[in-house]
């Protein structure tokens, strides 16, 4: 009766979101009471419940994704994404170019969040298209599947930052493995199916070309690629050091400090208010500006976090999780398996990455405690889920059929099935990833 409540207010969740276009956080608010309630929760312990979730979740969290989002925004209004996307097709040629968009998407998504990186990157892809006459999606498409990737696989991005928060994961383990994982599904869903789209009709795209900042207002090569791929340094050298340093050593208590996320998001901040701020010529006054601009970007992420957490808490007070736990574990499907499953579902019906791989989360969080699996490789799987099948319900594929000129159709065969190419070989590279460690 348990799970038949839970499976109920689930499918009311995604009624309230797709069907009645209720916001994401009103939604879990009210979803997390009436599960509570169904369930027997007293109803003095409810409303706590309630709120202990969203405190939980947004403490370990909030610092994380607001610093990553003053980042990602520095980096695009400073001109750092163009230098490093221009240095990158520079190196790689015309006749890689697909393969030059694949990495210049992953490295700038890793710092940008998705909706950021996609329009930011859209003028740079459309000046490709009409320069070297090239086919919109064969330029397109490599860079949109990175950027996905890097949304739904990498940390600080906010449902794989939350899941690693969730499942008391490493953040800088699993970025390690996330970009192991990451390679086969970029390659996969971006220069090799993209090669499949060539018999679709090129529209004219003039009317998305945007500015470009001048060549010589943007900041250096390296100061670029140093300042935007920090983070990612900080943490793998953070993580490297404590593995190789003794346990006992002095050093070990500063290392630890120095790997935590939020301090990792902290020190990148700071070196990139002097790099791409102070240096550049920019006053203070201006770069904090933009980081105010970067919380408001974010702001109803944390809130749908929060949200999510307050539906996973009333699920571990009232008991139900275990019971979930007990049950998911006589499926003939392993846990990694199944926590793709559950996100790849919600998925489908929601719409949002991050509210199917928060929810999912709350729902294989059991299993996860037990020890039966590699918490940092949950993360990829529900990462990986939860970009399965974007269709109508989902803005980005809204944006890129938009944005690409493409029908409804044309919009499925190449946008929806590329995210389903990154869901499916992420999930196989999670699985071969799990035979060896």
């Amino acid at each position: 009766m348990t799970i038949a409540i839970v499976i109920l207010c689930i499918c009311l969740l995604v009624f309230l979101i797709t069907y009645q276009k209720v916001n994401a956080f009103i939604a879990f608010l009210i979803i997390s009471l009436t599960t509570g309630y169904l369930l027997g929760l007293p109803l003095g312990d409810l409303a706590k419940s309630v709120q202990k979730g969203i405190g939980d979740t947004l403490g370990s969290l909030v610092t994380i994704i607001v610093l990553g989002a003053m980042l990602g925004k520095l980096v695009a209004s400073s001109g750092a994404a163009q230098q490093i996307s221009g240095s990158l097709i520079q190196a790689f040629g015309q006749k890689n170019m697909a393969w030059g968009l694949m990495l210049t998407g992953f490295i700038i998504g890793i710092p940008l969040f998705y909706n950021v990186g996609f329009v930011l990157m859209i003028p740079l892809i459309f000046s490709l298209v009409h320069q070297f006459k090239l086919h919109p999606l064969m330029t397109g498409i490599p860079m949109m599947a990175s950027l996905s990737v890097a949304h739904g696989f990498l940390p600080p991005h906010p449902s794989p930052a939350a899941l690693v928060a969730q499942f008391n994961a490493n953040m800088g383990t699993t970025l390690f493995y996330g970009i192991i994982v990451s390679i086969p599904a970029i390659i996969c869903a971006g220069p090799i199916f993209s090669k499949t789209l060539t018999n679709m009709p090129i529209r004219s795209l003039k009317a998305f070309q945007g500015d470009e900042i001048p060549a010589s207002q943007l900041p250096s090569r390296t100061s670029s690629f140093i300042t935007a791929l920090f983070p990612v340094f900080l943490l793998v050298l953070t993580t490297l050091a404590d593995i190789k340093m003794d346990k006992n050593s002095a050093w070990t208590p500063w290392i630890h400090l120095i790997a935590d996320p939020s301090m990792v998001m902290l020190i990148a901040i700071c070196v990139a208010t002097y790099t791409l701020g102070l240096r550049m010529g920019k006053k203070m006054e201006e770069i904090m500006h933009i980081y105010t601009d970067a919380v408001k970007d974010v702001a109803m992420i944390l809130l749908i976090i929060a949200g999510a957490g307050s539906l996973k808490e009333v699920l571990l007070v009232s008991g139900v999780s275990k019971e979930i736990a007990g049950y998911l574990q006589t499926l003939p499907f392993p846990p990694l398996v199944l926590g793709w499953l559950m996100a790849a579902i919600i998925r489908v019906c929601v719409g949002s990455a991050t509210i199917a791989g928060l929810t999912a989360a709350g729902m294989i969080y059991p299993i996860v405690s037990t020890g039966l699996v590699n918490p940092n490789l949950m993360v990829l799987s529900i990462g990986a889920g939860s970009l399965m099948f974007s269709h109508v319900n989902d803005t980005g594929f809204w944006l890129f059929k938009e944005y690409f000129n493409l029908s409804v159709k044309e919009t499925i065969r190449s946008w929806s099935l590329m995210e389903s190419i990154v869901s499916i070989v992420g999930l196989l590279g999670v699985l071969v990833v799990d035979q060896f460690i």
